[in-house]
């Protein structure tokens, strides 16, 4: 009992409440959009979305608009379109961020800070401020090799990797900072490589600060509009896209784009809580060193 009353005294009971009322407030737009998905046109049409609290027995609950998403508009194949670009635009700058940072951090070599104070400065510059320069130098790639990075994944791949390093490299070298240098020499009076250093050390202590930015960069690729369409296109529309069409010309299919950003949801969400407890844990390490 005693312990009890100590955790109840030493409860902020004023930061809870802020921090619930943020949560609720937060959570309205998500909660709006999942109860119209499911409401029948008629009365989603004919009253507001909250109404549905006041007698929720007496609704006409429905999946058609999940069904007609799903089955009439392509957004099944948009969906697997979307994974197909998230995914590689993931993984390939955390494992070029993670050599970076690296050397960066155990490496030796003339004008190391100057190298990494460049790379941070790079993140000030917006992607769109880019976007024009990066499509003529790749107009003069295919020019010069007859390789087309527009129109096909690939360009996706490179140009979500190549403005997410400088972020990634802050981040990891940051974490990497932190972590017990004696070790580090530990393995080299061991006769252990630089490499085998990376592969068993380095990178398994690092895990929370990889997990914290794999969230923000499948985040940011997953909800990417512009890059997707521009060197995508229509002919394999990411869910971005997909969901954008089912308003319809007129506007009509309101219900529709509501269940389908709903669907879009659900894997940020199973990837953010899947990787929450690393997430505070990467991106405060080292941020006081």
């Amino acid at each position: 009992m005693s312990k009890l009353t100590a955790k109840m005294s030493n409860f902020r009971w004023g930061s809870t409440l802020l921090l619930i009322v943020v949560v609720g407030i937060w959570s309205v737009p998500t909660i709006s959009l999942l109860l119209t998905s499911f409401r029948g046109r008629d009365l989603a049409n004919a009253s507001p979305w909250w109404e549905v609290f006041l007698d929720p027995l007496n609704q006409d609950w429905t999946f058609a608009a999940y069904e007609k998403s799903l089955n009439l508009n392509g957004l099944g194949s948009a969906f697997i379109n979307t994974l197909v670009v998230t995914v590689p635009a993931t993984v390939l700058p955390i494992m070029a961020a993670a050599f970076a940072a690296f050397a960066f951090t155990f490496l030796q070599f003339k004008g190391r800070e100057i190298y990494f104070a460049g790379i941070v400065a790079l993140m000030v510059i917006p992607l769109q401020a880019a976007l024009i320069p990066v499509l003529r130098g790749l107009v003069a790639i295919k020019q010069a090799t007859g390789f087309s990075l527009i129109g096909n994944f690939a360009g996706t791949w490179l140009l979500h990797s190549a403005f997410a390093l400088p972020l990634a490299i802050y981040i990891l070298r940051n974490y990497m900072m932190t972590l017990p240098n004696a070790l580090i020499e530990a393995a080299r009076i061991d006769g252990a490589s630089w490499w085998q250093i990376f592969w068993r050390l380095v990178m398994p202590m690092s895990v929370p600060a990889l997990a914290s930015f794999a969230i923000f960069q499948f985040l940011w690729v997953w909800n990417d509009y512009l890059i997707a369409f521009i060197f995508v296109g229509t002919k394999n529309p990411v869910m971005t896209y997909q969901v954008l069409r089912l308003l319809g010309q007129y506007g009509d299919g309101w219900q529709n784009v509501a269940a389908a950003s709903f669907i879009s949801m659900m894997v940020p969400l199973i990837v953010f809580f899947a990787l929450q407890r690393y997430f505070v844990r990467g991106l405060t390490a080292g941020a006081v060193k």
